[in-house]
């Protein structure tokens, strides 16, 4: 099986001040392709730094990240966007999505800075909706939607440029309990079905048993990483709720 994502020796440390914070401690890590993996902790604990690295956001003040095979622990800022583009989607706990924009003008965007033509822009945008069950919602704005249409949405653009791996902060962190469901039928089926890595950071047990490996840290430190031997389903959970609960999808 091929290796997505290997981290040797990563430290990250922060000057707040004049004074030093050690927000990783120096982690090692090994995520093989197709792998769902949780990251655990409380509050201050360094798993969203992790996340940040990881997903080519911030850089490692020490340590080797390689991805797909590639050191970029000491790519430019330049390089990274293009890392960014072309092979992570993310998806975040506030859907980040602009409030004057369509749903499909959402999904585009990034697209937009990927440089896809325009004819292509709206079929890949179609597609991704489609998958993630909205395709009647492509000329609305976000405001008109719940919170779970919203996050598919999300997730639909973080599907829209083909990546490597999902990398998910708190995806059902500001959802209900049946849509967190929702979400989470919707991201297992991205790791299950398109083969796709996911890493999700959450605080919540419930949503980490989804999936097949976590890992915990404390104090920037990976301090439990234990497989997960019969994942939850999110679909079968779903079922168990009541009919009239569901949100409409088109």
């Amino acid at each position: 099986m091929k290796t997505t994502i290997k981290l040797e020796g990563i430290k990250k440390v922060y000057k707040l001040g004049g004074t030093l914070v050690h927000a990783v401690r120096g982690i090692d890590l090994t995520v093989p392709e197709g792998e769902m993996l949780a990251v655990m902790g409380s509050s201050g604990s360094g798993k969203s730094t992790l996340l940040n690295i990881i997903g080519c956001l911030d850089k490692p003040t020490a340590g080797a990240y390689y991805l797909e095979g590639q050191d970029v622990s000491q790519l430019d800022k330049k390089q990274l966007a293009s890392i960014r583009n072309k092979k992570l989607g993310f998806v975040f706990q506030g859907f980040n999505l602009l409030g004057r924009s369509t749903v499909k003008a959402n999904v585009q965007l990034p697209m937009i800075y990927g440089g896809v033509e325009k004819s292509e822009m709206e079929d890949r945008a179609k597609e991704a909706l489609g998958w993630v069950g909205l395709s009647a919602y492509l000329n609305h704005l976000p405001s008109q939607m719940s919170g779970g249409q919203q996050q598919r949405v999300a997730i639909a653009r973080a599907l829209v440029n083909n990546p490597s791996m999902i990398l998910a902060d708190e995806p059902t962190g500001a959802l209900d309990s049946r849509t967190s469901m929702e979400i989470m039928s919707v991201i297992q089926r991205l790791n299950w079905e398109k083969g796709i890595t996911v890493i999700m950071v959450t605080h919540e047990e419930d949503i980490a048993l989804h999936c097949g490996r976590i890992i915990r840290i404390k104090d920037g430190r990976i301090v439990s990483d234990k497989q997960v031997l019969n994942p939850r389903s999110a679909v079968e959970e779903l079922a168990a709720y009541p009919v009239d609960d569901a949100e409409v999808v088109a």
